[in-house]
């Protein structure tokens, strides 16, 4: 039988079911889509259990919890309160903006829901707002949630009607898993490359839950069905291999009589569910609910990568930013001091401090108790196209690359990317666009450029390198884009020995690699030859053969690797 894909909306209420039989079981639901189906799903699950919003930017005080300043200020001793963990026990966290939580923070929560006595336990609801595809929650939060649903095209309709079941007195109320179906569901995470335990025991315990709200106390193959599309098929990091094709197929036998003195039953033979799990039914039942996002991904060659927002690298920066916990230092080279929290750290010493007669009265403030303010800044990324202008092609790969260049840049406000253009041809490299956001700009830049004439592929290289390092010196991420087919024929003195032209390539390719610059060389040449692919080598950078190439089909291509 042939296990067809629930429709979005119905897994996310068979998931919002399950996970209300045993919230601290189950770990929580991962909520990709913004939307009224998800706030929806949220509304009803609010009726069920005791929800508690973590908020978007807490801090580690808020978190564990510490000392009260203004109790602590008032007593003129030590008063503790509460952190936000301790208040969440036996609730549902919602974490709004999953994708941004930091990876600190996501540690701190891993963390507790591991330790927890299981009497304190809390589910964990992950609002995931992620406009990309790698825009997702730390993979620290997501591997202890057992659910995860993309709500961004269902309807909120059947979620808001969804009944809940009382939560179960104990897990064992739970059905359990048959060898043979524990088996299944470890050949479809094979299939689909999910080497997580507890994805593995996540998928056993749905199984098991879809079972008991059927009301049955054996699980079957759509329970198991189930299992596989809400647990498995989002944790996918590669499509399953397709069945084998045998060359020749002989036809199936003829149906045999019955016996004499028994009835026929034509159902018999098409009877369903018999509880006797297929693992091949169960992978293309996963496989069908791979989430399309994903499916492009995966189909690409490409997995997520984790959170982030598509700019450049994060780094620590004293002024602007993500606010970050603050660190003991004294405010110097720019660096804001903390005041609440350099008090916070002075209260608890006061009473010693008195009492060695080194403050009579009032607040004693040491060195050691000062702290500063710290931020988490991300900073742009600018992607440089060095193209191949020379020979008869150059007018085609300029006009691709202007393209490209046009298409990148009308994301550029919503990715914080600017974008750079290189042109070699002749006897040298030229910087024809320097690194703008400006659409106007590059169009008028763009609007022509030379081609034709030989190849300093070395050259182009080399400006390359020395445009890259410039821009990590000031704080940019860049990237390279290098359009060519890689047979330079132009060496860095002028020369035309090919096999100069060449090995200075690889050594202007080596210094880019040496420099951490990342990139990708896209071999644009009607039959692609190994010179590229040398070139990509000595970068250290990705190499793609792209015979056919186009302005969305490069922009494509750039966007899913930057």
């Amino acid at each position: 039988m042939t296990m067809p894909a629930a429709p979005a909306a119905e897994d996310a209420a068979l998931a919002l079911r399950a996970f209300a039989l045993w919230p601290a079981g189950f770990g929580g639901l991962w909520l990709r889509g913004p939307g009224p189906a998800r706030d929806a799903l949220v509304e009803r699950l609010g009726h069920a259990v005791k929800l508690k919003r973590m908020p978007a930017h807490i801090d580690g005080e808020r978190l564990h919890g510490g000392i009260d300043l203004a109790a602590s200020l008032a007593a003129g001793r030590s008063v503790l309160r509460s952190g936000f963990l301790d208040e969440a026990r036996g609730a549902v966290v919602l974490a709004p903006l999953a994708e941004r939580i930091t990876p600190s923070l996501a540690g701190s929560v891993a963390q507790a829901l591991d330790h927890a006595e299981p009497a304190e336990r809390f589910g964990l609801v992950l609002l995931d707002d992620g406009a990309e595809r790698d825009e997702v929650p730390p993979l620290s939060l997501t591997e202890r949630v057992a659910f995860a649903c993309d709500l961004g095209s269902a309807a909120p309709g059947s979620l808001a009607a969804t009944e809940l079941p009382a939560p179960l007195a104990s897990p064992a109320e739970i059905p359990a898993c048959s060898i043979e179906a524990l088996e299944a569901l470890a050949a479809v995470s094979l299939a689909l490359g999910v080497d997580s335990g507890r994805a593995l025991r996540f998928a056993a315990l749905t199984a098991g839950a879809s079972a008991r709200l059927a009301g049955r106390d054996v699980v079957l193959e759509s329970d198991l069905a189930a299992a596989a599309r809400l647990v498995l098929a989002p944790r996918a990091t590669r499509l399953p291999p397709p069945p084998p094709q045998d060359e020749e197929e002989a036809p199936p036998p003829p149906p045999q009589p019955p016996p004499e003195g028994e009835p026929d039953t034509p159902g018999d033979e098409e009877r369903e569910d018999t509880g006797t799990p297929d693992p091949d039914q169960l992978i293309e039942a996963a496989a069908a609910a791979i989430p399309p996002g994903l499916l492009e991904a995966l189909a690409s060659g490409r997995t997520r990568r984790g959170s982030g927002s598509g700019g450049g690298a994060r780094h620590l920066s004293p002024l602007r930013g993500r606010p970050l916990a603050a660190r003991q230092g004294l405010p110097r080279g720019g660096a804001r001091l903390a005041l609440i929290d350099t008090l916070r750290a002075a209260v608890p010493w006061q009473a010693l401090r008195r009492a060695e007669g080194e403050a009579r009265s009032g607040l004693r403030i040491m060195k050691d108790d000062v702290r500063v303010r710290r931020f988490e800044a991300r900073s742009a990324s600018v992607t440089i196209f060095a193209v191949d202008a020379s020979g008869s092609a150059a007018f085609t790969r300029l006009a691709e690359a202007k393209g490209a260049v046009e298409l990148l840049l009308a994301q550029a406000y919503v990715k914080r990317t600017e974008v750079a253009l290189v042109a070699f041809r002749g006897q040298e490299a030229q910087l024809l666009l320097p690194p703008t956001r400006s659409l106007t700009r590059a169009r008028r830049a763009l609007t022509e450029l030379p081609g034709g004439g030989g190849t300093p592929l070395a050259a182009g290289l080399s400006m390359v390198c020395t445009l890259g390092t410039g821009l990590t010196r000031r704080g940019y991420t860049p990237f390279l884009v290098l359009l060519t087919d890689g047979r330079g024929n132009i060496a860095l003195d002028g020369s035309t020995n090919r096999a100069a032209a060449t090995e200075d390539a690889l050594k202007a390719g080596r210094a880019i690699a040496a420099a951490g610059l990342a990139g990708v060389v896209i071999d644009i040449s009607p039959r692609p030859r190994p010179e590229a692919a040398a070139i990509a080598s000595a970068m250290q950078a990705r190499y793609v053969p792209l015979p056919q190439a186009n302005a969305a089909t490069l922009s494509k291509v750039i966007g899913a690797l930057t």
